[in-house]
C-alpha cells in the first residue's frame, strides 16, 4: 500500500523553474500546433499517451529531426509487438548529433583519475575524427548492416567509434573492459563482427589494468574480423599478464591514430527509421545474453524527449553520468550530443582517491547534471561527505539517479548535502531509456519517482491484468514506444522477444518491476517482480528491505532471498555485508529486525540474518537475487549463472555452502 500519503515534497519548482523549462516551451508549442490545452505536466502526459501519433509527430517536428523523405503519420501500426513507426522516413542518428555543432563549447570533456589527463574534444575535431574513421571503415568494406564492436573504457574514442559506425549504417555494440574476454565473446561473438576497436587497457582505483591478452583472445574468438583498430592507453606501463594465444588471428591491425588520421568529410548515410543502430545486451547471468536491437529513429526521438524534456538538458549544459560502455546509460549519456550538450567521459573509480571524488570531478568540469547510483550516494552519506561544502558545485542543478531504488533517506541526503533536486529514473536496457522519471516542472518526493515519462502509457496491473492504484502491482506499458526493440539478435521468429515481455498480459508490455502508482501521480519502485518476497501471500519487493537495512551504519550491503521449499515451506534469509569493524551479534540482529519491522513490513522479518563476505552483482551492478534464490532451491551452482558475467564469481561458492 501507499504508506506515504502525508509525505511532503523535498523540492517544488519555482515559477522561474517552470517558465524556463524546455518542457514548458514544448507544451506551449503543442497547444499551438495541435489545438489542445496542456496546462500542467500530468495533463501533457495524459495527452501524450492518448494521442501517440500526434505526440511523437510533435516531438519530431519540435526538434526539427531531419529526414530525406516526407514525414506523414507517426504510428502506422499499433500492435505490440510489431508496432510500425514513421513509415518511409529515412534519417541517421549522426545527422542529429551534429545539428548543434558550435565553436563555443566542447563536444566532449574527458577525465581519468589523474587530472593531468583531462582533455577536451571540440565539435569540429569530433566531426573530423568521425568522418575519418567512417572513411577507414568504408575502405575495409564496412557498410549498412555490418557489425563493428568495441572493447573499450568510457573514453572519447568510444564515442567517436560509435558515431562513425552509425554514420555508415553499420551496427555498433560494445563491452567495457571490466568484462573478461570470455564474457565479451558471449556478447560480441553473437554478432559475427567484421571490425573490432579495442584499447590496450585502462586505469581504475589507482592501478593499471592491461587488456592486451584479452584483446588477443577476442581476436582469436572472432573469425569474421577483417580489421582491428588498437587504441593505446597504457603503452609500456602495463605489459600483458599472461601468454598470448598461439596461431594466426584474423584481419589486420591498425593503430587509432592512423584510423582517424584522414580528413574525409562526414556524410551520414540515410537509413530507414527502424534500421539497426546498436545492439545492447541483457545481463546474461544465465545462458547467452540477449542481444537487444534498437533502431535509429526510435532512439533519436526517445532520447531527444528524455534529455531535453524530462532532464531539461540543452546546448548550455554539461552532462556527466558515471557509466560504462557495457551499460545502457552510456548510450543515454552520448545522447547529450543530440541536444547540443557537452558530455563528460570518465573511466576511473568514482571513489578514488576519496569516497567523494565523483563530486570533485563534477566540480572540475562544471557539470550541470550529474548521474550516479543509489549505492554511491549511500556510500557518501556513510562517509560523512558534504559535497556542497567540499566542492564548488555552483554549476550543478540536478542529480540523476538510476540503477536501483533510491531510498527516501538518501534522497533527503542529496537535498541537504548537495542542495539540488534529485531526478530518479527507472527504465531498462530493453528500451534504452526510462519509463518513469522527473521533469523540471513537477515536485520531487523523497523515495519516489516524480511521474511517468511522456509518451509512456504506464500502468500497474494485478495478476489478473486489472489496473491497481495505491498498492503494489506489475509495471506495464499498454501502448508502444518508438524505442522498444526492433527485435532480438538471432531471434528469427520473434519468439524470444514475445516471451520476454508479452507472455503474461498479451499485447501489453510487462517489464518485470513492482511499482505503486500514488495519489500524487508519482511512482514508487519496489524492485524486480521475479525476485518478489511472497510470504503467506503478502508480496513485497526486495528494495523495501534494502532501504531499511542498508541505512544502518553497521551494514555495507544486504541481499534478501525468499525461497519456496520442496516441503511447502518458505525460507527467507537476509545476508549482510558488514562495515569495517562491525560485528553481527544479537544486538545488531535485533536492530536489523526492528528496522525491517518498522520501516518495511512486520510480515517480512527474515528467518535468519547471516554475515556474508560480499554480494555478487552483474557487471552493471544488479544484485544476483534470482540466481541465489535458485541456488537455495537446489540448483547446481555451476548452472545458475555464467560466472564470467558477474563481478565476484567466488561468492557463488560461498553462498552454495550456505544452502539449507
Amino acid at each position: 500500500m501507499d504508506h506515504m500519503g502525508s509525505l511532503q515534497p523535498q523540492w517544488v519548482p519555482t515559477d522561474e523553474d517552470v517558465e524556463g523549462a524546455r518542457i514548458t516551451d514544448f507544451a506551449s508549442w503543442v497547444e499551438g500546433r495541435f489545438g489542445v490545452s496542456v496546462p500542467d505536466y500530468h495533463t501533457l502526459w495524459q495527452w501524450s499517451v492518448e494521442d501517440l501519433d500526434d505526440f511523437w509527430l510533435g516531438v519530431w517536428e519540435y526538434f526539427e529531426v531531419q529526414s530525406t523523405t516526407p514525414v506523414g503519420t507517426a504510428l502506422q501500426v499499433e500492435t505490440m509487438p510489431g508496432a510500425q513507426w514513421f513509415p518511409g522516413v529515412r534519417t541517421n542518428y549522426v545527422t542529429q548529433a551534429f545539428r548543434h555543432q558550435t565553436r563555443h563549447r566542447p563536444a566532449i570533456r574527458y577525465s581519468g583519475e589523474d587530472p593531468a589527463h583531462d582533455t577536451e574534444v571540440s565539435w569540429a575535431e569530433l566531426r573530423r575524427q568521425v568522418g575519418a574513421l567512417a572513411a577507414t571503415l568504408r575502405s575495409h568494406g564496412v557498410g549498412p548492416g555490418d557489425r563493428v564492436v568495441g572493447y573499450l573504457p568510457n573514453i572519447p574514442e568510444t564515442v567517436t567509434a560509435f558515431l562513425a559506425v552509425a554514420s555508415v549504417g553499420a551496427i555498433w555494440a560494445a563491452c567495457g573492459q571490466d568484462y573478461s574476454a570470455h564474457a565479451a565473446l558471449d556478447r560480441l561473438g553473437q554478432l559475427e563482427p567484421t571490425v573490432l576497436i579495442a584499447a590496450d587497457g585502462y586505469r581504475f582505483g589507482g592501478k593499471t589494468h592491461s587488456r592486451d591478452l584479452e584483446v588477443a583472445q577476442l581476436r582469436a574468438g572472432l573469425p569474421t574480423l577483417t580489421l582491428t583498430v588498437r587504441v593505446e592507453r597504457l603503452g609500456a606501463d602495463a605489459p600483458p599478464t599472461g601468454p598470448l594465444p598461439d596461431g594466426p588471428t584474423p584481419g589486420t591491425v591498425m593503430c587509432w591514430e592512423e584510423a582517424v588520421g584522414g580528413d574525409a568529410p562526414l556524410e551520414p548515410v540515410d537509413v530507414e527509421f527502424d534500421h539497426p543502430l546498436w545492439v545492447v545486451f541483457s545481463s546474461g547471468t544465465t545462458g547467452l545474453p540477449k542481444g537487444i536491437v534498437h533502431g535509429h529513429g526510435g532512439v533519436v526521438l526517445e532520447h531527444l524527449k528524455s534529455l531535453a524534456l524530462q532532464m531539461d538538458v540543452g546546448p548550455t549544459d554539461t552532462l556527466f553520468w558515471y557509466t560504462s560502455p557495457s551499460w545502457m546509460m552510456w548510450n543515454f549519456q552520448v545522447a547529450g550530443l543530440l541536444v547540443g550538450a557537452t558530455i563528460v567521459c570518465y573511466d576511473g573509480s568514482p571513489s578514488y582517491p576519496a569516497t567523494d571524488s565523483l563530486w570533485g570531478l563534477a566540480a572540475r568540469h562544471r557539470a550541470t547534471v550529474l548521474g550516479t547510483s543509489p549505492g554511491y550516494v549511500l556510500a557518501c552519506a556513510k562517509a560523512g561527505a558534504v559535497p556542497s561544502s567540499d566542492h564548488d558545485l555552483t554549476a550543478l542543478r540536478a542529480v540523476g539517479i538510476t540503477g536501483s531504488t533510491l531510498p527516501a533517506s538518501s534522497s533527503l541526503w542529496v537535498a541537504e548535502n548537495v542542495g539540488v533536486p534529485v531526478v530518479s529514473i527507472s527504465g531498462g536496457t530493453d528500451v534504452v531509456s526510462a519509463f518513469v522519471g522527473g521533469a523540471r516542472t513537477v515536485p520531487v518526493w523523497p523515495g519516489e519517482l516524480s511521474a511517468p515519462c511522456l509518451g509512456v502509457a504506464l500502468d500497474s496491473y494485478d495478476e489478473f491484468g486489472n489496473p491497481v492504484r495505491g498498492e503494489v502491482g506489475e509495471l506495464v506499458v499498454t501502448r508502444p514506444m518508438p524505442s522498444m526493440p526492433v527485435r532480438f539478435w538471432n531471434d528469427p521468429d520473434g519468439a524470444r522477444y514475445r516471451d520476454a515481455y508479452f507472455d503474461t498480459y498479451p499485447g501489453v508490455w510487462r517489464h518485470g518491476d513492482w511499482i505503486t502508482l500514488t495519489e500524487r501521480g508519482s511512482v514508487q519502485v519496489h524492485g524486480r517482480s521475479d525476485s518478489t518476497l511472497n510470504r503467506n501471500g503478502i508480496r513485497m519487493g526486495s528494495a523495501d528491505i534494502y532501504q531499511a537495512v542498508e541505512a544502518l551504519d553497521e551494514v555495507a550491503e544486504a541481499l534478501v532471498i525468499g525461497a519456496e521449499q520442496p516441503d511447502g515451506g518458505y525460507w527467507m534469509p537476509l545476508f549482510v555485508v558488514l562495515a569495517d569493524g562491525a560485528v553481527l551479534d544479537d544486538a545488531l540482529r535485533d536492530r536489523i529486525r526492528a528496522v525491517i519491522r518498522e520501516q518495511a513490513s512486520p510480515r517480512h522479518v527474515p528467518d535468519e540474518i547471516i554475515a556474508a563476505p560480499g554480494v555478487p552483482h552483474t557487471r552493471t551492478g544488479k544484485k544476483l537475487e534470482v540466481p541465489i534464490k535458485r541456488l537455495f532451491q537446489g540448483a547446481d551452482p555451476d548452472k545458475i549463472v555464467d560466472r564470467t558475467a558477474i563481478d565476484a564469481p567466488e561468492l557463488i561458492d560461498w553462498y552454495a555452502t550456505r544452502k539449507r
